[in-house]
């Protein structure tokens, strides 16, 4: 696996020439700025909220001509900040933890700056409502999407088998983007996906709406997430009426943070950070439950990620 953050990286090479105008490392007084932000896939949140996100920057600073960019999502956004593709990336936080040390799925460490904790990431093993299957075991020998090539969802998937007892051969394992899982489920070519976001997520949720889905409970593999990964992860329910079927399931978190590095400009830093601390209710997308998202009361609560200066700044202002 790290020999494919490698190659991704030289496949990111084709989209540095034209992001390249965005990642400037001086401030933007006086004249305008790119700021690209690296989102993730379409259907998934992680997109819906970096398109909020840019259009309260645009509106806040209009020399901040900040743009969501469509990418698979957590490790490939890192990769994308580490080869200075981008200037700021959306990532769960056990990802930025591994990038920070340089550990898998990364052959390099990345020094990391948080502008702030942005929402809850719940872990989702989706099946279809009339499976057999009730826990994580019973997934041996069965067809799962193990995630996108890249994503935090496919991170953590592999965790979550390891420290499951399932091994490689143990699954008929894929690694579909998003959308393409959620059609192969539809169709019975596979048996379960696994996918971390907010929850409803828009795709899983239509997908309920056509054919009913349902959550494997993961209370009985998170002990061993957490004693493999520390304090990363935390034990959580996806709330009753996420989606039809769900009622309360108990599952695994991770907090998602935007990030960038140490070298992003301070003015830039605190613009961004302001618009996250005072245009909250901007940034939610309409289908979210509200007590996963974005609460000004924990955009500080960055796990292992050291604030940039200029967000520390901003909270300073905010909030003594």
């Amino acid at each position: 696996m790290t020999s494919g953050v490698r190659r991704r990286s030289v496949l990111l090479g084709g989209v540095l020439g034209v992001l390249a105008a965005g990642c400037s490392t001086t401030g933007y007084r006086g004249e305008a700025r790119g700021l690209g932000i690296a989102a993730g896939e379409p259907g998934g949140p992680y997109l819906a909220f970096a398109e909020r996100l840019a259009e309260q920057i645009r509106q806040a600073q209009p020399l901040l001509r900040a743009t969501a960019l469509t990418t698979q999502a957590s490790v490939a956004n890192l990769a994308l900040l580490a080869a200075r593709g981008t200037d700021l990336a959306l990532t769960h936080a056990d990802a930025a933890e591994a990038a920070m040390a340089g550990r898998a799925p990364f052959s390099d460490a990345t020094p990391l700056r948080a502008l702030g904790r942005i929402y809850e990431n719940y872990l989702q093993v989706v099946v279809r409502a009339d499976s057999p299957l009730q826990r994580v075991a019973d997934l041996r020998g069965r067809a799962v999407s193990m995630g996108a090539p890249g994503s935090g969802a496919a991170l953590l998937a592999n965790r979550l088998a390891a420290v499951a007892g399932l091994r490689d051969t143990d699954l008929r394992s894929r690694q579909l983007r998003l959308a393409d899982a959620v059609a192969a489920l539809e169709r019975r070519e596979i048996d379960a996906l696994v996918w971390s976001g907010g929850v409803p997520t828009p795709a899983i949720g239509e997908l309920d709406e056509r054919v009913g889905v349902r959550l494997l409970p993961l209370d009985d593999v998170y002990p061993g997430l957490r004693a493999a990964h520390g304090t990363v992860y935390e034990q959580v329910s996806v709330p009753a009426g996420a989606y039809r079927l769900v009622r309360g399931v108990p599952t695994v978190g991770v907090a998602n943070l935007v990030v960038c590095l140490p070298e992003l400009p301070d003015d830039v830093a605190a613009e961004v950070t302001t618009v996250l601390a005072e245009r909250a209710d901007r940034l939610v997308p309409q289908e979210a439950l509200g007590t996963q998202f974005l609460d000004v009361r924990t955009l500080t609560g960055t796990a292992a990620i050291p604030l940039h200066p200029g967000a520390a700044a901003v909270y300073r202002r905010l909030h003594g």
